[in-house]
């Protein structure tokens, strides 16, 4: 039952990276390298925040929000916007469409998050002989965490790789960009000042990963549009 319980999370937690993987046009068009190719960045780029936080952030033994731990936290964590923008505009990819760049970027970026951060307590927890709902949420929010990292990508490869885009755009853009980049900072003021326990903090974050992903296609669709 324990391994039934891990195995279900597991597949809750990383399957939906496969089937967006098999189900686009990203296994027709071998993008795969692409993919691993921006997981080896995202961990590179953890290492650096890993560094940056244990050298500027204090620990500390309370729950209470930090205001100006938790700017700083959010100054460290735009170090993955850089990362993201090295994966997309610097490395060398096939030659595949801009469409399918940021798709395979934003899917390696999470998936490498994903094992990163979940494989582990998972391994310990989801095992435990107590089932406990913690590890489906944490699934969920794995789903969400993709969702979010696709739209930034498509949002980053508006700014950095689309040079023609209408000027009206570029304040949402911009905008959208920052607001999911800053959502870890936005989640931790949720628990911490507003009292949200998991499960509303996991159903927030499906709700706005669904809204970001929705704003950012549109976007993405209307830059694509021939400028008259």
């Amino acid at each position: 039952m324990t391994l039934f319980h891990f195995f279900n999370c597991a597949i809750l937690t990383f399957g939906p990276h496969a089937v967006y993987y098999s189900a686009t046009p990203l296994s027709e068009y071998d993008t795969l390298g692409t993919s691993v190719k921006a997981a080896v960045v995202y961990l590179a780029t953890a290492l650096v925040k890993l560094v940056c936080l244990a050298t500027f952030l204090q620990v500390s033994e309370t729950e209470v929000f930090d205001p100006y731990q938790e700017a700083l936290k959010a100054m460290i964590g735009f170090i993955d916007v850089a990362g993201l923008y090295f994966a997309l505009a610097q490395l060398t990819h096939r030659n595949i469409s801009q469409n399918h760049k940021f798709q395979a970027v934003g899917l390696g970026w999470a998936f490498a998050d994903s094992v990163l951060h979940r494989l582990a307590p998972l391994w310990v927890g989801a095992r435990g002989l107590e089932f406990t709902w913690d590890y489906v949420l944490q699934g969920l929010e794995a789903n969400a965490n993709l969702v979010f990292t696709i739209s930034l990508a498509a949002l980053g490869s508006l700014m950095w790789l689309r040079k023609n885009k209408p000027k009206s755009l570029i304040p949402i853009i911009y905008t959208c960009a920052m607001i999911i980049a800053t959502m870890p900072s936005i989640i931790s003021y949720l628990r911490r000042v507003m009292g949200w326990h998991f499960p509303k903090v996991v159903g927030f974050e499906l709700v706005t990963s669904l809204v970001m992903a929705v704003i950012s296609c549109q976007l993405f669709v209307l830059c694509q549009r021939p400028s008259s």
